[in-house]
């Protein structure tokens, strides 16, 4: 019962990012990792971008292959090439969006009063004058989606999958793909293999 749960989950990762709260310049990763709870030998695995579902590749696909190598480094695997016994094949998904609505320009009115000019008599100034100052563009921030699956070889039983979602204000060096990267690989493989199906926050 426990398998056929577990495989019912697996379409999580290609569904819509989940937004995090609020922008902040060094915002949490929320982690979610899913497996059978069954021994896992940390031997070498072959770390590779999903060719389907990601749309990065290039430097950047290196960029991020290299974190979470590193990652499962730190968790006792080993780099593998073609002949690993496990293959982990990622996926990337950065959006943008806007945190902050624009302000609206200040509007400076000139005129509207009125005076008395004598008996019975007076001046009114009905018209005014408008013009914007100080107009502020809108705050944005990217959301960036890191999504692993590890097989028993390319086209194997998935024995793990995890996903890890952050954000950062795009002006903010946490939004720059490098740190961007590590973060999320560090913060997805923290603690391996994980409590299955909780999410938890890693600061």
């Amino acid at each position: 019962m426990r398998k056929t749960i577990f495989v019912a989950l697996m379409g999580w990762v290609a569904a819509p990012a989940l937004m995090l709260g609020g922008c902040q310049t060094a915002a949490p990763v929320k982690v979610t990792r899913f497996h059978l709870n069954a021994p896992l030998d940390r031997g070498a695995v072959l770390v590779i971008a999903n060719p389907v579902a990601t749309n990065i590749a290039g430097l950047e696909g290196e960029l991020y292959a290299g974190a979470i190598r590193d990652a499962m480094a730190a968790q006792g695997f080993a780099a593998g090439d073609q002949s690993a016994p496990l293959v982990a094949s990622f996926t990337v998904g950065r959006t943008i969006r806007e945190v902050e609505p624009p302000r609206s320009p200040v509007t400076i009115g000139i005129g509207g009063g009125s005076f008395g000019g004598g008996i019975g008599g007076g001046v009114g100034g009905g018209a005014s004058i408008g013009f914007g100052v100080g107009k502020k563009r809108a705050r944005e921030a990217y959301v960036t989606e890191l999504g692993v699956q590890m097989r028993r070889g390319a086209a194997g039983e998935i024995v793990w999958e995890g996903r890890a979602i952050t954000e950062a204000d795009t002006r903010s060096p946490d939004a720059q793909p490098p740190a961007t990267a590590r973060k999320l690989a560090q913060a997805l493989f923290k603690g391996f293999p994980g409590e299955s199906g909780r999410t938890i926050s890693v600061p």
